[in-house]
Order: C-alpha cells, then structure tokens, then sequence
C-alpha cells in the first residue's frame, strides 16, 4: 500500500509547485499576459469588476498576494484584483507622459537617438543602470532614460 501512496504524493507536490513559485515579496513587478484583464475591487469573482484591460503586456506593481488573486496598481495609479495567473512574471515598461521620450543606441545622453517613443509606448524591460533602462519593441532596442519609464522601481 506504501507502493501505491508514491505516485499520489508526487502528483500533489506537483500541483504545489506552481503555488509555491507565485509566492514573492511584495511589491515587485509583473505584466499582463491577458489580451483581456478583469479588475475587481476585491480578490475574488463575486466582485464587483471596476476595469477591464485590453492591452497585454502593460506592466504593473503587484502589492498583495492572496490565494490566487493580487492586488496591483497599474500606471495610472488604479488599484484592484486581478487572478494571478493572467499576470506574467515578464518585465515590461511603459513611456510615461510628456514629449517623446529618446531611445538611444547606448545608455548616454550623448549618445545617437535612434528613435523617438510617444506617452504610452511598451516594451520588454532589459537591464537598468546608472539612469538608463534597455528597452525591446519588437525588432527595435535602445536605452531610454528610466526617468521616462513606468515599470521599474528607480522610476
């Protein structure tokens, strides 16, 4: 009968794998991996939605974890629920308001603007250093100064 337990047991430390993994310290950052987003003023389904997105990859701050629901913050400052497993672990970041921000071919002000990002531009978030994040659009790369960016915790 000890036997036959074995493979029960590995089943269930399996499913808890996952659980496991979404446990972080709070705050930290994330991005929505959903085409469609609910946002509920309470971490469950029997709330009321208060927002819905249509743009994934838009980064956000995770606040509050709880039983597979989290509290985030989007880049206007909204704050609500969403279930944990529309969010992705993948670093994103947004062009915060203003004139266009300059996306350079190196992390210097000096250096060669290669283009010339609007208010609300997203893209994957590289490496941020010394005021300088790498920004992917697609096929295009550059370093944007991390003033100009929501998504990161220097902004």
């Amino acid at each position: 009968m000890r036997a036959a337990t074995l493979p029960v047991f590995a089943a269930l430390m399996a499913l808890a794998v996952p659980a496991t993994a979404q446990d972080r310290e709070v705050p930290y950052w994330a991005s929505i991996r959903a085409s469609e987003l609910n946002m509920r003023v309470g971490p469950s389904a029997d709330y009321k939605i208060a927002w819905v997105y249509h743009r994934a990859g838009l980064p956000v701050r995770v606040l509050r974890v709880m039983e597979g629901w989290r509290l985030i913050e989007d880049p206007d400052g909204e704050k609500g629920w969403v279930v944990a497993r529309l969010l992705s672990p993948d670093r994103t970041a947004i062009v915060t308001e203003g004139s266009p921000a300059a996306m350079r071919a190196a992390p210097d002000s000096s250096s060669e603007v290669k283009w010339r990002l609007e208010a609300g531009v997203t893209g994957a978030l590289g490496e941020c250093n010394s005021g300088w994040c790498e920004l992917q659009l697609d096929d295009r790369s550059g370093w944007v100064e991390e003033s100009r960016l929501w998504g990161d915790d220097g902004d």
